[in-house]
């Protein structure tokens, strides 16, 4: 049975459901037995908007410099770093349909936000360990005989997967964010419900406002600190 937040809706349920009562069942039993603790929300609104706003800022800030890090690091050529970062960037856009699929059809949003928060952040920590762990890259080019050694396969694997584990995270939250934060509102076909439109006002603020940290101190914390630093923050 639907929770009810206010003792007005309680009265107005037990009037309803008058005849509709089991015989011997008393308004008392009925409140114990259906009436549960509203759960959610607009306390929940601030951990759905600070959760978007951080994978902004984890996704924005590592576009801009992420076609340095392959050609620099990794020793790509400009056409092969262009193709990727490309991809990437595809695969994100395209996963939202399928993590959007996901929540309508089978897990929920509540659901696809938890793995799709668990998966950027595992991606982000790969990422982070190919910057640490020098035996994840090749090394260093020769700067007296002006040669290079490429890419292992595994290396490239190892790679290319924690940007994998980055789309997906990112298909499941965007699609998801919003209309979790509807949901935890109530009332969604209500057109006159501030907190609705409050909430929708403040998640396109905080996508914004969360773009300027991305594409200024986080990119300037990867040229001035490097790269174990800059994924690392």
């Amino acid at each position: 049975m639907e929770a009810y937040s206010s003792q007005r809706d309680i009265t107005r349920h037990l009037l309803e459901t008058k005849n509709d009562r089991p015989e011997g069942e008393s308004a008392a039993e009925q409140v114990l037995l259906g009436f549960k603790p509203r759960k959610g929300g607009f306390r929940t609104i601030p951990f759905i908007i600070v959760n978007e706003s951080f994978e902004k800022v984890g996704s924005n800030g590592l576009a801009p410099n992420m076609i340095l890090y392959m050609l620099n690091d990794y020793q790509m050529d400009v056409t092969n770093a262009t193709i990727i970062l490309f991809m990437w960037s595809a695969l994100a856009s395209g996963l939202v349909l399928v993590g959007s699929f996901l929540s309508d059809s089978f897990l929920g949003c509540f659901n696809v936000i938890a793995l799709g928060s668990s998966l950027a952040f595992l991606g982000m920590a790969l990422l982070w360990l190919t910057s640490m762990n020098p035996r994840l890259k090749p090394p260093p080019c020769n700067p007296l005989s002006s040669s290079c050694t490429s890419a292992t396969i595994p290396q490239l694997i190892f790679f290319l997967s924690s940007l994998v584990f980055i789309s997906i995270g990112v298909g499941c939250i965007r699609p998801c964010s919003m209309a979790f934060g509807v949901d935890q509102l109530g009332e969604k076909n209500n057109p006159n419900n501030n907190k609705i439109q409050s909430f929708i006002n403040w998640y396109y603020a905080s996508i914004g406002i969360s773009s300027i940290p991305a594409m200024t101190v986080v990119i300037y914390i990867q040229d001035q600190n490097g790269w174990k630093v800059g994924f690392g923050f």
